[in-house]
């Protein structure tokens, strides 16, 4: 029998989707970052402490002309949030002297959960919310159980499903998988 005698290959090497790692480069090779750390200020009002870039909404950034442009891809075409994201952006950015600001709402492509930084799935965890995985494996948010119950297909928002915990009983949402 064959023992595993380096403790690092006994666990798994958390990756990153492809979705999400195209977004990370983009933003590296970008010669805009200062005006992408403040948008790290600009947080989802739907889901306190989560910044668009965490939720995977915040798409490019670019200075044309002495204008800052932003584009966003809300989480669905009718999400109520939209507007106030704009402002916020808006206000973090006039708060440092950027006061051109024209921020546009691109629908394609179509934002998906895959988009989401692992920091992000991580802190929606953290609010027990249960983070959006691909196989749709809703596991309980405060104890990690996999033994949960769909009690609605829509939770406090349209983006979330509500379920019930088997083990320890706590009621969550899930970020449903897009």
């Amino acid at each position: 029998m064959r023992q595993n005698i380096n403790p690092l290959f006994s666990e798994t090497i958390p990756t990153l989707s492809p979705e999400f790692a195209q977004r990370r480069a983009f933003r590296l090779a970008s010669s805009c970052g200062e005006i992408w750390d403040v948008l790290d200020r600009v947080f989802d009002p739907e889901l306190p402490g989560l910044t668009i870039w965490d939720l995977g909404i915040l798409q490019d950034v670019k200075e044309v002309d002495g204008q800052v442009q932003v584009v966003v891809t809300p989480t669905y075409s009718g999400c109520p949030a939209v507007d106030t994201i704009k402002q916020d952006i808006k206000k973090e950015l006039s708060v440092v002297g950027y006061n051109k600001v024209d921020v546009r709402i691109s629908l394609a492509p179509a934002w998906t959960t895959e988009m989401m930084s692992p920091d992000g799935k991580q802190h929606l965890k953290s609010i027990h919310i249960a983070p959006p995985n691909r196989e749709d494996n809703v596991s309980c948010p405060v104890c990690e159980s996999n033994q949960t119950t769909l009690l609605s297909q829509f939770g406090s928002t349209a983006c979330k499903s509500l379920h019930q915990c088997e083990s320890c009983s706590e009621v969550f949402d899930y970020f449903k998988h897009f």
